[in-house]
């Protein structure tokens, strides 16, 4: 008698919405799918790995807790963006539409933010230049990518800052690696829309060129309807003063857009040029309740990132090869955006922000045997950043920054904008040795001389043992640093309301002040590996890990500050302060089965669990954004490869912001979190779970098309995310309700 699973209702809808695709291709794709199934998962395992060292191994081969995700298996578990595919991954804590300065906030292992995982594209950094925050979204679309590689926990030994919680690399496509051309169009509720196109070739003399990009705009749901307790149409009150009256109040609006271009150009296997622009826009209310932001539709954060790179892979013979890398990246948020909140006392503030890095490496790759590899590297890069906010009107480009001209609203007194300018020389090695077939090893160390805080080593240290052909287990020591961001040391804004104190200097509220002094964080993590191919068709895996972050950089209120002309009622700023733990656990599994002929199918899902503390001097408090239990299961069913189904399933308990709610219920905090001065309460937001299903009609209109039926938040189910953490954000942000979308794949 067989043993095989069977799913009987599943397989009869599949089979009603299989009546839509091609027949003729059924024999075809039946053969199809038959070599998919064949695929097993030692195949994905013996992935060349980049992220890792650099150079191409095995995922066995690193000491790291390493995930590669296809194309095929991107193109399926539609992961249209960086976005889906993240908050598919094991430890990763994603929480949409939250943050107005990045609009998605999401967490890895417990590291909160985009500025402590490092995002690349062939290796080249695309993330904000000076370490900032950047929007993870529909922005950095897939539409390129041949595969994704995640390498999880420190890699600053081979990386330098910002490899904290782990590296993302996007590897693109080479020529016509891409099978063709292919052009993608869909519409949705909402007002989702979205396009995408591919294209590539490969010439008889070794000249691969490669050009894509993707448009996408949709509009959050109107929330007011949707949440009408926490959305009400509320006065808008600054200081005590009425400044919106509830009924003349806007109704809520939350449009989002992005769109992105890529090209590339290789000349045989020597020398690869590539360019990458993303630009995304949104509200600067994402986030935000009606008590504290006005739904200002030209209200808007609108960011533009360009980076350029070059790539000579060098060949000397004798087991030596060597790589330069040049690459240059701009980040630019549009001089025209503002805000329209509480903040600046529902006037408009505008802000700019520009960074810019430039970069070259020069890395060698030396195979001294068959058992011992040096890797050596050295490189420069240069970053400046520009910062300003509450500015009373858009910041002119055309001037330095510092021949501005401008004044605080309401007084004469003169509105600094803040400028960085700094480099960091870096140079680094790592042994590989394979001692026997069982053990492996791997030692790296990088210093890092950055001109504003001075030098930092980072050591990355592994083992490797393979006590059987089916099991894996791995050992790895890292250490990071992240440098202060300049958002983080350098951002400046408030509101002066032209009143003064007795001795004539005017009155700021709500101001951030910078604070130059501040040191880079410094992470150390320790993570044991399990790896069990328990047959050719089933993988599991095991991370364990326990991680340590000192002068932690935190939020801190200051007493009154008086100084040229102006006092200050409590500002806050940026300071080191205590140190964040965290351990946790990640169990992660893949199995590749087959129903029947013409059924198979993947089943892939994680369970997570972490706990960990932060200690501000002495005061605790749990880990901001971050739930301790996480649940994940998606899979994949096939029928001769004509029809695919794919429910993907997220659950996650109970998270907070990590701070004391204030005892203001005009801020419409839920009842569990308002406390007393006396008495101060925790924010915690219930957990909750959303279900996706993504159905696939394939080999259409004669084998050249696909369509898909995308259906989000299947169940509707209404729950919410842990939002801003200061006193006068948003506490629990709406998830959004059920959406569809309907998208077209043309092959060319």
């Amino acid at each position: 008698m067989s043993n095989r699973p069977r799913i009987p209702w599943l397989a009869g809808l599949l089979a009603l919405v299989a009546l839509a695709a091609q027949p003729a291709r059924a024999g075809h794709d039946a053969q199809e799918a038959r070599q998919l199934l064949q695929l097993s998962l030692q195949d994905l395992i013996a992935t060349p790995m980049i992220t890792a060292s650099r150079q191409s191994e095995t995922r066995d081969q690193t000491p790291a807790h390493v995930m590669v995700f296809t194309r095929a298996q991107i193109r399926e578990r539609r992961y249209q963006n960086l976005a889906d595919l993240l908050e598919d991954l094991p430890g990763v804590d994603f929480q949409r539409g939250t943050k107005s300065s990045q609009y998605n906030q999401f967490a890895v292992q417990g590291y909160v933010g985009p500025g402590k995982l490092l995002v690349l594209l062939d290796g080249v950094r695309i993330g904000h230049p000076g370490g900032g925050n950047f929007p993870v979204a529909d922005n950095l679309d897939l539409h390129m990518a041949r595969q994704v590689e995640v390498l999880y926990g420190p890699a600053a030994a081979l990386y330098g800052a910002d490899a904290v919680a782990g590296v993302v690399n996007i590897i693109t496509e080479h020529g016509g690696q891409q099978a063709g051309s292919w052009a993608s169009a869909g519409a949705g509720r909402f007002g989702a829309r979205r396009g995408s196109f591919m294209t590539g070739t490969t010439t008889e003399g070794g000249l691969g060129l490669s050009f894509g990009g993707h448009w996408q705009q949709a509009d959050r749901a109107p929330l007011q309807d949707y949440y009408p307790t926490y959305f009400p149409k509320v006065d808008g009150v600054y200081e005590g003063a009425m400044v919106l009256p509830a009924a003349t109040r806007e109704d809520y609006t939350g449009a989002m857009g992005s769109a992105s271009l890529f090209g590339r150009i290789d000349l045989a296997d020597r020398l690869t040029l590539g360019w990458y622009r993303y630009r995304f826009h949104s509200l600067t209310s994402t986030g935000d309740p009606p008590a504290t932001a006005r739904y200002d539709s030209g209200a808007q954060w609108r960011t533009t990132s360009d980076t350029v790179y070059a790539n000579w892979h060098q060949d000397w013979g004798g087991g030596l090869r060597g790589e330069l890398t040049l690459d240059h990246s701009r980040l630019e948020v549009d001089p025209r955006a503002y805000y329209d909140n509480v903040f600046n006392g529902f006037a408009r503030g505008y802000s700019y922000v520009l960074g810019e890095r430039t970069g070259i490496e020069q890395s060698l790759h030396w195979r001294l045997s068959d058992a011992h590899q040096l890797q050596l590297g050295l490189g420069w890069q240069t970053i400046q950043d520009i910062e300003a906010s509450s500015l009373p009107s858009p910041y002119d480009t055309g001037r330095a920054p510092g021949d501005q001209g401008m004044v605080f609203p309401n007084t004469g007194l003169p509105l600094p904008t803040q400028q960085a300018h700094f480099h960091n020389l870096s140079a680094y090695g790592q042994w590989q040795a394979r001692w026997s077939a069982r053990w492996s090893s791997m030692a790296g160390l990088r210093l890092d001389r950055h001109s504003a805080y001075g030098s930092a080593l980072n050591p990355r240290v592994g083992a490797v043992y393979k006590p059987g052909e089916r099991h894996v287990l791995k050992a790895l020591y890292g250490q990071a640093f992240r440098a202060p961001s300049p958002d983080e040391s350098l951002n400046v804004f408030g509101r002066f309301d032209g009143s003064k104190d007795k001795d004539g200097n005017y009155w700021g509220h709500n101001f951030r002040v910078p604070n130059l002094r501040l040191n880079p964080e410094k992470v150390s993590t320790l993570s044991l590996v399990w790896d069990w191919r328990a047959t050719e068709a089933l993988n599991l895996t095991a991370n364990l890990y326990h991680s340590r972050i000192k002068d932690l950089i935190v939020k801190a209120q200051l007493g009154d500050i008086v100084a040229d002309g102006a006092h200050l009622i409590a500002p806050e700023t940026r300071v080191n302060a205590g140190q964040q733990r965290q351990s946790g656990l990640d169990l992660a599994g893949q199995w590749r089965f087959r129903l029947s002929p013409d059924w198979s199918g993947d089943l892939w899902g994680s369970v997570s669990w972490i706990h960990g503390r932060v200690d501000e001097d002495g005061v605790q408090r749990e880990i901001p954004y971050v739930a301790r239990h996480k649940l994940k299961l998606g899979a994949t069913l096939r029928w001769r490869g004509s029809v695919s189904i794919t429910p993907r399933l997220r659950l996650a308990s109970a998270t907070t912001n990590g701070r004391v709610a204030p005892p203001d219920a005009a801020l419409q905090i839920p009842a569990a979190c308002v406390g007393t001065p006396q008495a101060p309460q925790r924010c915690r937001t219930p957990g909750g779970g959303v279900l996706d299903l993504h159905l696939g009609w394939h080999h259409l209109l004669g084998g050249k098309a696909t369509l898909w039926l995308d259906v989000y938040n299947v169940t509707d189910r209404r729950w919410l995310a842990a939002g801003g953490a200061g006193s006068r954000t948003f506490w629990d942000m709406p998830q959004q309700p059920r959406s569809w979308m309907l998208t077209l794949d043309w092959r060319l």
